[in-house]
């Protein structure tokens, strides 16, 4: 996740944190999508889906330690997932597109003659040789930082490099916001951690104004000192952008209405630091195993395969680490019909946090905190799976409809969608400790992004859990969408 992942005997985290119940709650009787839906739950299992695990786990030992955009690892993984769906038969494609990667030429921030650890956005403007010397100035802090232009009202940003503290919407947004109020560059500082905020503007052409990361600490050393009295800083970043190519894997069922589409995601991608098991080989491969066993349950590889009312569509999305790059590739080229066809989309990454919550992504707003409602239907989508994880007598939370991961350029172009996460680098909580176990104080994902990203970064209960919640909601839309009017 940018900028963000095996045993059935798993189960209901119910009143007392990790206290497992082993038994698969029924799926209340109905027709066959009900049916359907009990069946894949009770196939899909994380002990199963385990297997996908293990592969992309050796595709990244043999490649360089992980599976980024663009590598070896990556083309080997969707080589696997292409050919898991082929054998299963699935109408498969690859979809192939080019992205440009950054190339840090220099990075340097100096403050009252002090150095402070700093890294340039990818793809950022350069500043001029010797770097740009200027006034900070603060944006607001409030639940959507630096994320509208009401955050730069208190005075004029004109010509001064604005501090602006990470959260809620895109890097690339604070960056472009920060240009539109007139600031010369940009330093975002991090929420949480000891670590520099590494950020993109997704493409070159995004780029407006030299921008780059630092610490929490660093970013609010700054702020105090601004408190005090004017602070200049100098600002020393370039970069370089280098054309690569990768490209998605999309499966669909051979039989469906094609003017109704269900499609699910996860990206398959991983960040050049690790393997990306968790993040996000665990999305990827719980979707996978769910449609291998749609595929088993709807007999795809034979002449006429089972008739459902409605397509399932699959992918596996590349550059998401990036910036969405590969959604976002996918979307644009939707003609309007296309984009009429697919009547909702599901996202699932990183669903194996080793310190995990059970989130669900928060599409009627009903926490109030961030980003608004999804389009009309994300509300029901919420709903669906809220009261699944209820009759499992899982605790859940909401996690805030932000777009940060490959469901926000379906919610743009206004195809409602929803999902599960069980976190990243947020911190948890005491009182999400008490719901769900695990360590207050640390973050969901300790390994997030980095090198210890490994299958033993795995908690298979929620691997499990999670995919269930995949099977579920598989079996359920591929026969009915009246949910989504509900």
């Amino acid at each position: 996740m940018p900028v963000s992942r095996r045993t059935r005997a798993i189960a209901a985290l119910a009143a007392a944190p990790v206290i497992l119940s082993l038994a698969t709650p029924a799926v209340a009787r109905g027709g066959p999508g009900q049916h359907l839906a009990k069946k894949l739950v009770k196939e899909a299992s994380g002990e199963s889906a385990y297997r996908h695990l293990e592969a992309f786990q050796k595709i990244a030992d043999a490649n360089g330690g992980n599976r980024a955009a663009g590598t070896p690892g990556h083309d080997a993984s969707a080589a696997y997932v292409y050919g898991q769906l082929k054998q299963a038969g699935y109408d498969v494609s690859y979809q192939d597109f080019t992205f440009y990667e950054s190339k840090t030429l220099r990075q340097k921030l100096t403050a009252g003659g002090r150095e402070l650890p700093v890294a340039a956005y990818q793809f950022s403007k350069s500043t001029p040789a010797g770097g740009l010397t200027a006034e900070v100035k603060a944006a607001r802090v409030d639940d959507t930082p630096g994320c509208s232009l009401d955050d730069y009202a208190s005075g004029t940003f004109t010509g001064r490099i604005a501090l602006v503290k990470r959260g809620s919407c895109t890097f690339q947004e604070k960056e472009a916001v920060a240009a539109k109020a007139g600031a010369a560059g940009v330093i975002v500082y991090n929420h949480s951690g000891t670590d520099v905020v590494h950020a993109t503007v997704g493409e070159p052409g995004n780029a407006h104004i030299p921008a780059a990361g630092i610490s929490l600490a660093d970013g609010e050393a700054l702020a105090g000192q601004l408190a005090k009295g004017p602070v200049k800083v100098t600002l020393d970043v370039a970069t370089e952008a280098v054309a690569r190519k990768t490209r998605n894997v999309i499966a669909e069922t051979r039989t469906g209405d094609p003017d109704s589409v269900v499609a699910l995601g996860s990206h398959l991608d991983s960040v050049p630091a690790g393997p990306g098991i968790n993040d996000n080989g665990s999305g990827s491969a719980g979707l996978l195993e769910v449609a291998l066993k749609l595929a088993k349950e709807t007999k795809q590889t034979r002449k006429h395969p089972k008739q459902l009312p409605n397509k399932v569509r699959f992918a596996w999305w590349s550059g998401e680490e990036l910036g969405l790059l590969g959604s976002e590739h996918y979307v644009k080229n939707l003609t309007e019909q296309q984009k009429k066809q697919i009547k909702l989309y599901l996202n699932f990454d990183m669903i194996a946090s080793p310190n995990a919550a059970q989130l669900v992504y928060d599409g009627d707003d009903s926490d109030k905190k961030g980003a608004g409602p999804g389009p009309a239907g994300s509300a029901q989508i919420e709903a669906l799976i809220n009261s699944y994880l209820d009759k499992r007598h899982v605790q859940h939370e909401g996690y805030d409809f932000d777009g940060r991961s490959d469901y926000g350029p379906f919610i743009e172009v206004g195809i409602p969608a929803g999902g599960t996460y069980t976190g990243a680098e947020e911190i948890k909580t005491p009182e999400q400790a008490k719901k769900w176990g695990g360590t207050a104080g640390q973050a969901f994902d300790p390994n997030y992004h980095a090198k210890g990203d490994t299958l033993k970064n795995i908690d298979k209960r929620y691997f499990d859990l999670n995919i269930d919640v995949i099977a579920q909601a598989v079996g359920t839309y591929a026969y009915d969408l009246s949910s989504l009017k509900g």
